[in-house]
Formats: C-alpha cells, sequence, structure tokens
C-alpha cells in the first residue's frame, strides 16, 4: 500500500511539473540542425575506422501546437553523410553513406529551458563501396546499392540565447548520439 501511495504522490508530482513548463518550440518556427554523430549504428567491429563520421543537417517547422496542451508537431528534412573502411592483411572497403528524408517531431515541455521532442525519419539511403589495397588485378571492384531508411530519435535543445541553442539526441539513425547547434531562423 505504501509503494501505490508513493507511485501516485510521483505521477501527481511529475503532472503539476508538466503543467510547469513552458513551450519553447511553437507553431511556424523555423529551426535548423548541424550535428555530429558519436557511435555508428552501421559499421562496427575492429576492423572498420571511421574516416569522416556521421555528420547530419535537419530542419523543421511547427506545424501544429497545442497538442495534449502544449506539444507541438514539427515537419522538415534530413540529411546525413558518413564514411568508414573496412581493412584487413592490406585488403579492405571504403563505405559511404548518403541519407536523405523527411522528418516528423513532436515536441512536449518536459524539462525547464530545454526543447524536449522525439522525432520519426523515413526515407533514402544511398551505400557507395570502393575496394582498394591489394586486389586482384584487372579487378576494381565499385558498387552502390539503395534502400529505404527509418530512424527515430529522443531529443532536447538547451537554448543558451533566443536563437542559438546546444542540441543533443539519442536513438537509432546513423549514429547513436549527435551532438550540435540548432539555429531559430
Amino acid at each position: 500500500m505504501k509503494n501505490i501511495l508513493i507511485t501516485v504522490c510521483l505521477v501527481f508530482a511529475s503532472v503539476l511539473a508538466l503543467k510547469a513548463q513552458e513551450p519553447l518550440f511553437l507553431k511556424d518556427q523555423k529551426v535548423v540542425n548541424i550535428g555530429i554523430g558519436l557511435g555508428s549504428t552501421f559499421y562496427t567491429g575492429s576492423y572498420y575506422t571511421g574516416t569522416v563520421p556521421p555528420l547530419s543537417v535537419s530542419f523543421e517547422k511547427g506545424f501544429m501546437d497545442n497538442v495534449l496542451e502544449k506539444g507541438t508537431i514539427g515537419i522538415g528534412g534530413y540529411l546525413c553523410y558518413s564514411s568508414y573502411k573496412y581493412e584487413y592483411l592490406g585488403w579492405g572497403w571504403k563505405n559511404s553513406n548518403i541519407m536523405v528524408g523527411a522528418r516528423g517531431t513532436f515536441h512536449y515541455p518536459l524539462v525547464d529551458k530545454i526543447d524536449t521532442y522525439t522525432g520519426l525519419t523515413v526515407g533514402y539511403n544511398l551505400l557507395i563501396s570502393n575496394e582498394f589495397g591489394n586486389t586482384i588485378p584487372g579487378y576494381d571492384y565499385t558498387n552502390s546499392t539503395s534502400g529505404l531508411l527509418w530512424a527515430w530519435c529522443v531529443g532536447g535543445r538547451y537554448y543558451f540565447t533566443e536563437k542559438y541553442a546546444a542540441m543533443a539526441e539519442l536513438g537509432y539513425g546513423i549514429s547513436y548520439l549527435t551532438l550540435g547547434l540548432s539555429i531559430k531562423i
């Protein structure tokens, strides 16, 4: 019974805390995110080395606000690039990924002074692979492939001025963690 009472009190306190927060992203506002990823979701293992870390740019515009009282839905685009090498005994591949997609976000003020959100990206991934090193003479292998992709994230922006914010996103996309700068335009 004591645990139930504590749980009810925590839920009540959380609801009161949510009501105290003000939204930082509203309808018709526009934000550009520029980020660098840490931890690749594509290439892992002892023979992979990153040549270009995951770099991303996204844009979003507030589409609808007052969702669930203080929430805002944002829509926009997403573009990212990364490059990795796989090398073993002087032979290997260089893989480059270019991802382009549409992104939808749901912003809800959970923490004071931080724009908290979750997002889903649906798009297209282009992979270009080039062989290098000790290859078979006369045989030069280059390949490209593409396909649909999806990515999900949960993130936050801390605005240190009216226009500029530090941005962090955790999720599944081109990297597990993306850190960067957000700019209201």
